[in-house]
């Protein structure tokens, strides 16, 4: 059997309180235009780290050593949630994303050292630069969704909200027709020993 995986950041529950807040700012600046975007369920919004796809189920201790391993050699990061933006552009965005601003640095290395601890599995990196957001919705028309600008722009001048990341999950994600359901098969503190999923 395969297990679709990723690694991720997931935020603690002050922030995804503040991003299903402006998922609704959002939704009621874009009018009839809302219904343009599956939105993300706010239980199921993440900082996805490395994608790793369909991964024989026979590879997750592997993998889980992996993870494990990168995240020993890093730190808890500062982080903060600040505003929204639009792949590949806010104008008609085929992904609406909330910002992440704060520790880049910390942040950049810790997805350099994952993806080295990977790249050893046969996994490779993500094919273009890290680019650190939490997806709050995608475009039913893959030209993008039309009508979103004015309100993107809007939610740019949101609250920012912290988050200090103490740890890395590796998801399991299931699919099916209410959408994606998010396992946590591994949580890695960061530069502290491994807790159980909890």
């Amino acid at each position: 059997m395969n297990l679709r995986l990723f690694v991720a950041l997931e935020p603690p529950d002050p922030v995804l309180r503040r991003l299903a807040a402006a998922q609704g700012e959002l939704r009621l600046a874009a009018g009839r235009h809302a219904d343009e975007v599956r939105w993300v369920a706010p239980d199921r919004l993440h900082l996805t780290l490395q994608f790793l796809g369909s991964v024989p189920e026979e590879r997750l201790e592997a993998v889980r050593d992996a993870v494990t391993r990168a995240e020993a050699t890093s730190r808890p990061l500062r982080l903060e949630v600040r505003g929204a933006g639009g792949f590949p552009s806010a104008r008609r965005p085929r992904t609406i994303w909330g910002g992440v601003l704060g520790d880049l640095d910390g942040l950049q290395a810790l997805v350099v050292e994952l993806g080295r601890a990977l790249g050893s599995l046969g996994f490779p990196a993500g094919g273009r630069a890290f680019a650190p957001h939490l997806t709050l919705g995608r475009s039913r028309d893959g030209r993008g969704a039309a009508g979103l600008g004015g309100a993107i722009t809007a939610a740019a001048g949101a609250e920012p909200v912290s988050w200090r990341a103490e740890e890395v999950v590796l998801f399991r994600s299931h699919l099916g027709p209410g959408g994606s359901r998010y396992e946590a098969l591994l949580r890695a503190p960061l530069g502290r020993a491994v807790d159980a999923p909890r």
